[in-house]
């Protein structure tokens, strides 16, 4: 997304949890809008596709099946619930990795340079607090 410093156009923080799930209300967020014909352009291209698509395997859940209940007016409570219900129990091990993994996307990893190409177009480069894709967002849409 190009930088904007009016968060309120942007969806949820990838930070906000949902009964201790981070990214899942920024989906369900970014699933409304889209519904609503509100949703901004560039967040298109990647609609299901990498942290949607990351807690949709998570919750072992297909994306477009979690698009019609939200679509349905579940809240984002009850569509987690929904999801965890159909996709079955995670550990908490397993919950604590994925949280750990979400959180971290970008930080010394595989997208790593990924997130440094985005840093410098979007005139972050020299931002040392923005080491994760979290950070990213949550600096491109304003917020940090």
């Amino acid at each position: 997304m190009t930088s904007t410093t009016d968060s309120s156009v942007c969806p949820t923080s990838p930070r906000v949890e949902v009964s201790g799930i981070p990214y899942f209300a920024r989906m369900c967020d970014k699933i409304r809008s889209h519904a609503q014909g509100e949703l901004h352009a560039d967040y298109l291209p990647n609609l299901g596709g990498g942290y949607d698509k990351w807690t949709c395997e998570y919750l072992k859940v297909g994306y477009t099946e979690l698009v019609d209940k939200v679509n349905e007016g579940l809240s984002d409570e009850a569509a987690l619930e929904w999801a965890m219900e159909t996709g079955g129990a995670r550990t908490q091990q397993e919950t604590d990795w994925w949280i750990s993994y979400m959180k971290n996307r970008g930080y010394n990893d595989d997208l790593a340079d990924i997130l440094n190409q985005r840093k410098d177009t979007a005139g972050y480069g020299d931002r040392a607090d923005i080491v994760s894709f979290f950070d990213f967002i949550d600096a491109d849409e304003g917020r940090m």
